[in-house]
């Protein structure tokens, strides 16, 4: 994808520190990353590596101890969600926990939204779901339905950025390949752009742009997704390769 002059979303030499049974972890060592319009930008790495402190620092929910962060050239550094939750908007590894148990589909989707029922209606057709699922509550739905609606639920808050924790993790491989050509699709007609978190190499190149890898809060090597899946130029990157098993690019 050809980038533009200047990122949507960017962060600048970020580190986070905690202390954990009298230990220092740095879960982020002064990373760097960029996410351009209409972009899909992968994010790798094993367990522990950093990728979730990234996607918290990102959305608000915790501070960096330094480092800053961008959106369209403005910096927004040490806003909380209430903030950047009208730029981006985060989908979780557990669709199900995400959503009141209680409440219905619909009126899970109108709280902190003001559409109506026909954009509501709208959008969950976008995401290939029936108005027919609105009136169910979400034990009534597969684990796919139950994403999708997360994925419909953040498009309705009108973010132009999208936070993608593991979302397929939990998913059986064809509903994970399903949601991936959703997102894949959703970018262009929705202009979302999109952070995709994941473990996995062989998945992330079936919708990313670009990919970063990162170990131990370090990012060990990042450029076009391509590149990076053929011809790795860092030992820990050949390792995840390694690790999976090749996935056909769609």
């Amino acid at each position: 994808m050809e980038q533009t002059a200047a990122p949507l979303l960017c962060g600048k030499g970020l580190n986070k520190t905690y202390k954990s049974n009298g230990r220092v972890v740095r879960p982020l060592q002064d990373v760097d990353f960029a996410l351009y319009p209409g972009e899909v930008l992968g994010i790798v790495g094993e367990s522990g590596s950093g990728k979730s402190t990234l996607f918290k620092v990102v959305c608000g929910m915790e501070k960096p101890d330094s480092g800053h962060l961008y959106y369209q050239g403005k910096e927004y550094t040490g806003d909380g969600p209430e903030k950047t939750g009208r730029f981006l908007q985060m989908i979780f590894q557990d669709a199900y926990g995400s959503f009141d148990p209680r409440m219905t589909m619909e009126r899970s989707l109108r709280e902190g939204s003001d559409a109506n029922r026909d954009e509501i209606v709208r959008i969950i057709g976008e995401v290939g779901l029936d108005s027919e699922l609105l009136g169910r509550r979400p034990r009534n739905l597969s684990g796919g339905q139950c994403q999708r609606m997360s994925i419909a639920r953040a498009l309705l808050s009108h973010a132009t950025v999208l936070l993608c924790d593991e979302i397929t993790s939990a998913l059986d491989v064809t509903t994970q390949a399903q949601v991936v050509r959703l997102l894949n699709g959703l970018r262009e007609i929705e202009n979302v752009s999109i952070l995709f978190v994941s473990h996995d190499l062989a998945l992330v190149s079936m919708i990313c742009d670009r990919v970063m890898v990162l170990k131990g809060g370090v990012v060990m090597e990042s450029g076009p997704t391509d590149e990076v899946i053929h011809n790795p130029q860092n030992d820990y990157t050949r390792k995840l390769l390694n690790s999976v098993i090749a996935v056909e690019k769609m």
